[in-house]
């Protein structure tokens, strides 16, 4: 595996338009498909990238954790929610943490990492007896990315984009693949779902929000849906605890 420059990746996407009102929505309906999984206790989050997910967490979480391999994102996340989150300036497969976290969040991560099976059983060292993994990825089969299949636009509904490799993604997930790989790490799936049922891609929805053509009440039906059919939903996600083998 060839050494990577975190910075250099960050420096590389910073002029690209790869974020979207959208993804704040998403991070807020995620949340709440989260809710009735989180315990009380110290939080780890798992790389933060500018610190979206980060000020949330530290809202709902008087002691987190940060796991950041890029210095320079560290320090935007640590301008945007200060100084009561601690930071660890490494990667994953060399970072050094207690065994005392009651929640660990990888969100949108996973399929960034070069050895994902390692990292998943890593992080199992840190994780307290009784706490919860949180991990979500984006969704291979979103019916917005089937549709782009179709239109010759991807080559296939788990194909890794040019767009997507340049933001540093190895694999596409499927709700499948995510929980086969998890379990194949030695976790145990408590829960796992999808959220937000996504006929649109992500500057389609911020276009038809702008314009009027669809408002909240669209978005939280889209939302509510997407319960019923985790396996169209933009990201799909697993809860998951120490399997008696990882212990």
């Amino acid at each position: 595996m060839a050494n990577r420059d975190y910075n250099q990746e960050f420096q590389n996407n910073a002029h690209r338009s790869y974020f979207y009102d959208f993804d704040a929505r998403l991070r807020r309906y995620m949340m709440e498909s989260f809710s009735p999984w989180l315990t009380e206790g110290p939080a780890l989050e798992l790389g933060c990238f500018e610190g979206e997910f980060t000020q949330i967490f530290s809202e709902r979480f008087h002691d987190l954790t940060v796991i950041e391999a890029a210095s320079d994102l560290i320090g935007v996340t640590r301008q945007r929610v200060g100084e009561q989150v601690a930071f660890v300036c490494s990667t994953f497969e060399t970072a050094t943490v207690e065994p005392r976290f009651e929640n660990i969040f990888l969100i949108h991560t996973l399929e960034h990492l070069d050895d994902r099976t390692a990292v998943l059983q890593r992080i199992a060292q840190w994780l307290k007896p009784g706490g919860r993994l949180f991990i979500a990825v984006p969704n291979a089969n979103a019916p917005s990315r089937q549709i782009a299949v179709k239109m010759g636009l991807i080559e296939h509904n788990s194909a890794v984009t040019e767009g997507e490799r340049l933001h540093g993604h190895r694999i596409t997930y499927s709700l499948d693949t995510l929980d086969h790989e998890v379990r194949q790490a030695g976790w145990s799936v408590r829960h796992r779902g999808g959220v937000f049922f996504k006929p649109l891609a992500n500057f389609q929805l911020d276009k038809a929000l702008e314009s009027g053509l669809v408002d909240e009440a669209f978005m939280d039906g889209c939302y509510a849906l997407g319960m019923h059919y985790p396996e169209l939903c933009a990201s799909v996600f697993v809860v998951c605890e120490r399997s008696t083998a990882a212990e």
